[in-house]
């Protein structure tokens, strides 16, 4: 769900940049223009390529787990940065046609080289934002759709051939309202997972005593650990090797990830719960930081939401 959504867009507001770009080549006939845009479309896209597998090599040449940790909090931060900026101003600029073509034609009057920096950059930059997003995904879920990837993808580029060079009348602007909704509730998930993968740094490298947990001696003898003494909000649905009395077996999975035990669905790592921690930043066991971040960061998102999409026209 999380792939297709993310190149969905991204793919719609390429497609309708090289579109509409292509548009206003095609109606002044400028034939080698038209060339050096194509010249532009596959540049860029083997240059997004060579960004994605840059961006994955830096990840997996850290070992240590503790500063794996601590990255991934980073770049879900960094993510939940950049998908803010592209709701709140970028999608709306790309999906603002004379803006285009006011720039398209100040490009023309440079040459037609003009034209294939303009289309390079603008791909480029939608190349990078998606190999950012999708690694924040695949880092909160664990596994990569192909079919949601790959039809996204497809439907966008269909959808941007009508709308542009079909000359069909989509409306654009309710469009990007409904799919920047979804992203906002995307970018909240976003800031929750970093703070969950930040708690995890911390634990991991043994770095509680940053906020003041150590591990305790108690008086039976035991020693509590510093991560036990973290407080939740709730702690639910966490897996188990026998099902309760009452519990309803249809709602569990077993061995579900290579481990003997039984998962409810909407503990964060089962069938329902998986797409809620993707999506919304869904935690079985959040911490009170966690939460008060997400509720703070969403609450952020949905006021620039209303203020750009539900403004009243003037």
């Amino acid at each position: 769900m999380n792939e297709f959504i993310i190149t969905f867009r991204e793919t719609l507001e390429a497609a309708l940049i090289v579109g509409i770009i292509y548009t206003v080549i095609l109606r002044q006939g400028l034939k080698k223009e038209i060339r050096h845009l194509w010249y532009a479309v596959g540049a860029s896209v083997a240059a997004s390529l060579l960004v994605a597998l840059f961006l994955i090599n830096i990840k997996e040449s850290i070992g240590k787990v503790s500063i794996e940790k601590l990255v991934e909090a980073i770049l879900m931060y960094i993510t939940a940065g950049l998908l803010w900026y592209v709701i709140f101003w970028l999608s709306k600029l790309v999906s603002d046609r004379k803006i285009l073509e006011g720039h398209t034609s100040s490009a023309l009057e440079i040459a037609g080289w003009g034209v294939f920096f303009l289309v390079f950059f603008a791909i480029l930059r939608e190349g990078f934002e998606t190999a950012i997003f999708l690694m924040g995904s695949f880092s909160i879920l664990g596994s990569f759709s192909y079919v949601g990837f790959f039809s996204g993808m497809i439907l966008a580029i269909f959808l941007g051939y009508l709308v542009v060079v079909q000359g069909r009348k989509i409306d654009l602007t309710s469009f990007f309202r409904i799919t920047t909704l979804l992203l906002v509730f995307f970018a909240s998930g976003m800031v929750a997972y970093g703070t969950h993968e930040a708690e995890e740094f911390m634990v991991k490298g043994k770095h509680l005593n940053w906020v003041g947990l150590e591990d305790k001696r108690l008086e039976d003898g035991t020693t509590l650990k510093a991560r036990d003494q973290i407080s939740r909000v709730w702690n639910v649905h966490q897996p188990k090797k026998l099902l309760n009395e009452g519990d309803i077996e249809l709602f569990y999975n077993f061995n579900l990830h290579g481990k003997e035990l039984y998962s409810h669905w909407f503990h964060d790592k089962g069938r329902v719960g998986v797409f809620l921690k993707g999506f919304f930043g869904y935690n079985s066991n959040p911490n009170w930081v966690e939460l008060i971040l997400w509720f703070i960061s969403l609450v952020f998102g949905l006021s620039f939401w209303s203020k750009f999409y539900l403004k009243k026209e003037s």
